[in-house]
């Protein structure tokens, strides 16, 4: 969008939204036809902050769109970063009647694309231990955000990012995309309607990675800022598998960069299985870790009585399984949905019922929001609720014991060491949040 209008049309209704409380239907008093909805000037400009392996699909989509921009994409590796930046100039170049495009810029440090004033938004797809940092950052300097899962690397941090999008006005959407495909909500709206009764067990499949390693020390590539990379965890040796970004491990594999499966499908799963309990808002009061008093499974429990456990193999060939005392729902990607009675997944929402967020793209959801200044689909709050499940369940594991959870004051109750995980040191000088 155009900065050089001091008061955009984006930034007005942000400060419409924030100082009201609530919600606004700005765009009726000032119709997006008067801007010029798809003029050059109204288009979005997008940073791009991590440009690994999961950037690919953001970076393909922003260029596709015709209301986006990439003005500039950031990692700190120089391949990387260059690499982008020579796809991005490559894809507009071929829109001009040049046939050249040198609109891009390429940044090692992130504070370069947040000072940029003419840059609307960011997509922040680093690892999970550079996602508060980098979010806060960007809604504090008046930009909206789309972060990859889980939302944060502590549960503090968490609270932090949700009171910040909530103080700015800032549009934050979380990367739980399976929330904007069919399958999902359509299980969500059977379990939360009751048709199958009271759900008093839900299996999730999250996998294993393979135990973190102790490794040797490798020279540090050229061009890899690695002292960045770790930021503000402690300090290791380099070794390229610990900052390898491939889905079977690398620095997933580590407790320094995140709550490894927990917080990589446990992220997705939990998450829906938040939604369709109806508590966006809140959690489990219990984590078991697998193996305490001979226990099969890593299992939370909500105060409902809720079971929830990790891997149990009966899974039917699908991620989730939710359990009522009058049948069962099965779901996973691809648009795949069973039940029991098998009428239920066909069934159309009756008048009363409840009707869920309806999205049909997680990214075109965010970049609407973006322009209305309605809230998206899985915002930072949401996006902090499920990221402390995933963290509770790590904490537990790592001590090996039980925790009872709080979810109103967001204290674990009688255990002041784990209470101490709650959030972690931060290495100086990447210590600000």
């Amino acid at each position: 969008m155009n900065r050089k209008i001091e008061i955009s049309r984006r930034h007005f209704l942000r400060a419409g939204a924030v100082f009201s409380g609530a919600t606004l239907a700005l765009p009726t008093l000032v119709p997006s036809s008067v801007f010029g909805q798809n003029a050059p000037s109204q288009r979005i400009n997008i940073g791009l902050i991590g440009m690994g392996l999961m950037m690919g699909g953001h970076q393909g989509s922003m260029l596709g769109r015709p209301e986006t921009q990439v003005l500039a994409v950031c990692d700190v590796d120089r391949s990387r970063r260059e690499k982008a930046r020579a796809q991005v100039e490559q894809r507009y170049a071929q829109q001009k009647a040049s046939g050249t495009y040198k609109g891009c810029d390429a940044y090692n440090e992130y504070e370069r694309i947040i000072e940029r004033k003419d840059i609307d938004a960011v997509i922040i797809v680093t690892p999970d231990h550079w996602h508060a940092i980098i979010s806060v950052a960007a809604m504090r300097s008046g930009k909206d955000v789309y972060v990859q899962k889980p939302m944060t690397l502590t549960v503090k941090e968490g609270r932090i990012m949700s009171d910040v999008a909530r103080q700015t006005g800032a549009i934050l959407q979380v990367g739980s995309q399976q929330r904007s495909e069919r399958a999902f909500r359509k299980a969500c709206e059977i379990v939360r309607n009751g048709w199958i009764g009271k759900i008093h067990t839900v299996y999730a499949s999250l996998g294993e990675f393979p135990p973190p390693q102790s490794l040797p020390e490798e020279p540090v590539p050229e061009g890899f800022d690695y002292d960045r990379w770790l930021g503000p965890t402690p300090w290791q040796p380099y070794n390229r598998k610990r900052v390898e970004g491939n889905y079977g491990g690398g620095w997933r594999c580590f407790w320094e960069y995140g709550s490894r499966k927990n917080g990589d499908w446990g992220a997705h799963h939990f998450d829906i299985i938040q939604w369709a309990l109806g508590m966006d808002d809140s959690g489990p009061v219990e984590f078991i870790p697998k193996g305490y008093n001979g226990a099969q499974y890593q299992t939370h429990i909500y105060a409902s009585g809720t079971k929830v456990l990790r891997n149990h193999p009966d899974m039917k060939g699908h991620m989730i399984r939710f359990f009522g005392d009058k049948g069962e729902v099965l779901v996973s990607r691809g648009n795949k949905l069973d039940t029991t009675p098998i009428h239920l997944k066909d069934r159309p929402l009756g008048p009363g019922e409840t009707r869920l967020y309806e999205s049909g793209s997680h990214e075109g959801n965010w970049l609407e929001c973006i322009r209305t200044r309605k809230t998206p689909i899985c915002p930072a709050e949401i996006g902090h609720r499920t990221a402390t499940i995933c963290h509770l369940s790590g904490i537990a594991e790592r001590l090996g014991r039980p925790l009872k959870w709080d979810p109103v004051k967001e204290q674990i109750i009688g255990d002041a060491e784990a209470s101490r995980w709650l959030d972690r040191p931060r290495r100086a000088p990447y210590v600000l949040i």
